[in-house]
């Protein structure tokens, strides 16, 4: 009995030890991922740097601000309404 207990133990510590391992190297990926500024699409007060009316991140005056933006992964810009790479 308490050698059934045992192996159950070590068996639930290397499951736990691989998911933590497993977790550090998905968030190494994801570091690695390259970024692009999307215009136009952020919420009032959630852009991520100045815009001309406005001087530090988070300070955005309005939803969808034309020259606030957000930095998301690249490619999916494009794939949202009113998202665009300049700010016009």
């Amino acid at each position: 009995m308490k050698h059934s207990a045992s192996m159950i133990a070590t068996a639930v510590v290397a499951l736990t030890a691989a998911a933590l391992l497993s977790s550090e190297n998905s968030v190494a990926a994801d570091k690695k991922t390259e970024m692009e500024k999307c215009f136009g699409v952020a919420k009032a007060g959630r852009n991520d740097c100045a815009t001309a009316t406005s001087s530090c991140a988070g300070t955005s005056t309005k939803d969808r601000q034309k020259d606030a933006y957000i930095a998301i992964p690249k490619g999916t810009c494009s794939k949202i309404a009113g998202g665009t790479l300049d700010a016009t």
